[in-house]
C-alpha cells in the first residue's frame, strides 16, 4: 500500500502546491513593491522551494536542436527509428551536407536505473559532432499496460541485440553504468552465434562488471540484504489510474530516495543555496539549480522482474565474472568475443562503481587481442563525471572518438590480417 499512500499524499498536496505557486507569482511580480525587497523575495523563495520539493517531475526533453560539425552549425532532429513496448530508439539526425563522408554510427545504451535517458543529454551532445548518435529511450514501467507482458534482464539483452540488427554492420556501442553488463552479455551471445552485426567497438563506462572489486556502499548493501529482502521491501504494484495499473515495479521515487540519502548533506546544502540565490536575486545560480534538479528528480519505475534479476545476477551472485550468467537458459560465454574492440572508462572518485569494476571486462574478454583493448581512468571525477561535465568533454570524448576511428570498418580494412588465438 506504500505506493498508493505516496500517490494519495501527492494528490492531497495539490491545493497547497497551487497556493504556493500563486504566492510565488504574487511576490515575484515586478509590479509588486515587495518583489524588490528581501522580505518579498524570501516569501517567493519559500513558496517556490515548497512547490519544487513536492511536485512530480515529468520526463525532460533532450532539447538538442543543433550541433557543430566540421566547424559549421548543423540542425539536429530527433526521430524514433525502432520501437518496442519498453523502449524507443532515438536517432539524432544531423542535417549534414550532401556527399559528406558519414560519421560512425554510435549506439548509446542509457541506464535503466531510475532516471530517464535524458540524464545522458550531455553525453549525446558531446558525441554529436563526431558520430551518428542513437540512444535507448527506456519507457517508464508505470506507463506500460500489463497486457504488454513482462520485461526482465533477458528481454533487455534481446532488445540490445535487435537494435544492433536494426542499425546494421559497423555500429559502435557505448554503455553507461548499469547497461555495461547486459551489453557485454549481448555481444558475447552474438559472437557465440557468429552474428555479423556485432559492433565494431564496445565502450563500457563506470559499469558494474565485477562488483567484488573495490565494492562501494551500493554493492555492499545488495550483497548484505540478499534478493529476498529486495523482493519483500521495494517491489510494489502500480496504483490506479496509471496505464500500468497492477504491474509490479520498483518505484522511481524509492530509487530517488536512495540516491538522495547517499549524499543527503550535499542536497540539503544545494537547496539552502538555492533559497539564498533567490533572496539575493541571483538568477544564474538559481537557474543552474533548477536545470540540475529538473533532471535529477525526474524518475521512472522499473519492472520488478528486471530489477530483481539485475540485482541478483550482478550484485548478489556476481554471475558474469564467475562465468555463471545465462541468457534464455544458455551460458553467456565472454571468451567468445574475438572481433569487438574493447574500451573501458572509470572515474577516480566513483562511489557507485568502484575502480576496477569496469576494467574487469578485459579479464573476461580474454580472446580479444591486447592491441584491441584500452582502459582509461579519469582523475578527479565521480560517477557522473565519467559521462558528463567538462572533464568528460575535454579528456574522455577525444579518447572514445579516437578508439572508434581506430577500430571501425574502414580502419580494419586497411589493417593487415591478424591471427586471433583460440580459447
Amino acid at each position: 500500500m506504500f505506493y498508493q499512500l505516496y500517490e494519495s499524499t501527492h494528490a492531497a498536496l495539490q491545493p497547497a502546491r497551487a497556493y504556493a505557486d500563486a504566492v510565488k507569482l504574487f511576490y515575484s511580480n515586478p509590479l509588486n513593491p515587495f518583489s524588490h525587497m528581501p522580505v518579498g523575495r524570501s516569501v517567493a523563495a519559500m513558496a517556490e522551494l515548497f512547490e519544487r520539493t513536492t511536485r512530480r517531475y515529468g520526463k525532460p526533453a533532450f532539447g538538442l536542436e543543433k550541433t557543430t560539425v566540421d566547424f559549421q552549425p548543423v540542425a539536429v532532429t530527433e526521430k524514433v527509428t525502432w520501437s518496442r513496448p519498453f523502449c524507443n530508439l532515438i536517432h539524432f539526425e544531423r542535417a549534414l551536407p550532401a556527399g559528406r563522408r558519414p560519421d560512425p554510427k554510435l549506439l548509446v545504451v542509457a541506464p535503466m536505473s531510475g532516471h530517464y535517458a535524458t540524464l545522458l543529454r550531455g553525453t549525446v551532445e558531446a558525441m554529436l559532432p563526431h558520430a551518428d548518435v542513437y540512444i535507448t529511450d527506456w519507457t517508464d514501467a508505470r506507463m506500460v499496460p500489463v497486457t504488454e507482458g513482462k520485461f526482465d534482464l533477458d528481454d533487455y539483452i534481446d532488445y540490445v541485440i535487435d537494435m544492433f540488427h536494426a542499425l546494421g554492420p559497423d555500429t559502435h556501442v557505448m554503455a553507461v553504468c548499469q547497461p555495461s553488463v547486459p551489453v557485454l552479455a549481448a555481444v558475447a551471445v552474438m559472437e557465440a552465434r557468429g552474428d555479423r552485426f556485432v559492433p565494431s567497438t564496445m565502450t563500457l563506462m563506470g559499469g558494474p562488471i565485477d562488483t567484488r572489486r573495490n565494492p562501494t556502499a551500493v554493492n555492499e548493501l545488495a550483497e548484505k540484504k540478499g534478493i529476498e529482502w529486495f523482493r519483500d521491501n521495494v517491489i510494489m504494484q502500480v496504483p490506479w489510474p496509471a496505464p500500468g495499473f497492477a504491474r509490479e515495479v520498483y518505484p522511481g521515487f524509492l530509487q530517488l530516495s536512495g540516491f538522495m540519502t547517499m549524499n543527503l548533506d550535499r542536497h540539503i546544502t544545494a537547496h539552502k543555496d538555492f533559497f539564498m540565490h533567490l533572496v539575493k536575486n541571483d538568477g544564474d545560480g538559481a537557474d543552474k539549480h533548477r536545470e540540475f534538479y529538473d533532471e535529477y528528480l525526474a524518475v521512472m519505475d522499473l519492472t520488478a522482474e528486471f530489477y530483481l534479476q539485475t540485482v541478483d545476477t550482478v550484485f548478489v551472485r556476481h554471475s558474469l565474472p564467475k562465468g555463471e550468467m545465462t541468457h534464455r537458459g544458455q551460458p553467456v560465454d565472454t571468451s567468445a568475443i574475438r572481433n569487438v574492440a574493447l574500451f573501458t572508462v572509470e572515474g577516480e572518485n566513483d562511489d557507485i562503481s568502484g575502480i576496477g569494476q569496469t576494467q574487469a571486462a578485459h579479464d573476461l574478454c580474454l580472446n580479444v587481442p591486447d592491441d584491441m583493448k584500452a582502459h582509461y581512468m579519469q582523475p578527479a571525477v565521480g560517477h557522473y563525471g565519467v559521462f558528463n561535465g567538462s572533464r568528460f568533454r575535454a579528456e574522455i570524448v577525444p579518447r572514445i572518438v579516437d578508439f572508434m576511428a581506430s577500430y571501425g570498418a574502414s580502419a580494419r580494412k586497411a589493417a593487415k590480417p591478424r591471427l586471433v588465438r583460440k580459447a
